[in-house]
Order: structure tokens, then C-alpha cells, then sequence
């Protein structure tokens, strides 16, 4: 599928400010970071969840732990993605039981992913609780979750994509709004 861009909606350096802006409304919510981890959603959420903790540890001088977690078996969808669906690695390598678990994912949409999230994460243990951040929040929930901390908030139509690109990932670090190309 290729990506016709409408907009771009955030370049570097709002990404920068959004996830600067999220960490210290972590850090405030939670009275500092002690207790707490972070746990980024693969792909994307992960290289966020890794720059949150950095910029936490900058704030409070203490690094706080990050994990990444896959969820591709337990989606709703895993039949409609492939007849193969590509796996990849929990990597979790700290107990969640009794933590306070920051769940972070790139974009949130109809909630799904979030979802298929916490049932991996309760696989792991029971956190003491769990919250959502979501550097872009593009509205069309399905199911009732929401997210606790937002760096942009972005209405769009059901047509319309929301695609993130990461530096670690992609080479470059921006948010674009655009439409399915035929």
C-alpha cells in the first residue's frame, strides 16, 4: 500500500517536545519513578519507550526499566494479516508484578492494539497498574480504552492514515497524515 501525504503533522523537533512534555507528565503522575516501568508496543513503541526513559533519567537523575513486548499472537486480527504473521521477541527482563507499567505505542486508533497489549502483559504477571502513551492520538476507538498521556491529539477520517517514522527505524523522525493511493 503506498501512502499519498496529505500533511505532515509533527517533524523532529515536535516530536522532541512531545515526548519531553510526556515524560515529566509521567514522572508527575507518579510521583517520581520509583516502582515504574516502561513498555513499548513493537514496532515503533519501543524506540519511543527507550527515548521517554532516557529523558525521565535526565529529569530525576534514576533510570526507571524498559521492556519491549510483542503482541502479534495475541490480536484479534492475527488471521487477516498474513498466513504467516511475522514474530518477534518479548523482551521483558524484569518482573511486572506489583510494577506500575507505562504501556507505549506510536499511534492509537481503534484501541485493538492496546488491548491484544494488556493481555500479553498479563501473561507476564499482574502490574499494580497500567497506563497508555501514545505519541499520536487519531481518534475511532472500538473498544473503551483510552490513552493517559497524548503528545498530539489528530482528528482524522476513517479514510485517512496516520503513519510515525522513527529514526531508529525509518532514518527519520516525523509524523505525516495522508490518504491510501490506489
Amino acid at each position: 500500500m503506498r501512502l499519498k501525504e496529505k500533511a505532515q503533522i509533527l517533524d523532529a523537533d515536535g516530536i522532541r517536545r512531545a515526548l519531553t512534555r510526556m515524560a515529566h507528565e509521567i514522572i508527575e503522575k507518579n510521583k517520581g519513578v520509583e516502582n515504574l516501568a516502561l513498555i513499548g508496543i513493537r514496532r515503533r513503541g519501543v524506540p519511543l519507550a527507550v527515548r521517554l526513559a532516557h529523558l525521565m533519567k535526565g529529569i530525576e537523575g534514576r533510570g526507571v526499566s524498559v521492556g519491549s513486548l510483542d503482541i502479534t499472537l495475541y490480536r484479534d486480527d492475527l488471521t487477516q494479516l498474513s498466513y504467516q504473521p511475522l514474530v518477534y521477541r518479548t523482551e521483558v527482563d524484569f518482573p511486572v508484578t506489583g510494577k506500575r507499567i507505562v504501556l507505549v505505542d506510536d499511534v492509537i486508533y481503534t484501541g485493538r492494539t492496546v488491548r491484544a497489549a494488556m493481555d500479553a502483559l498479563m501473561d507476564l504477571g499482574r502490574p499494580a497498574v497500567i497506563e497508555l502513551a501514545v505519541l499520536v492520538d487519531r481518534g475511532h476507538r472500538e473498544l473503551p480504552i483510552r490513552a493517559d498521556y497524548i503528545g498530539k491529539n489528530v482528528p482524522t477520517s476513517q479514510k485517512e492514515v496516520v503513519s510515525v517514522y522513527i529514526k531508529e527505524i525509518d532514518g527519520e523522525d516525523r509524523v505525516v497524515i495522508g490518504e491510501k493511493a490506489e
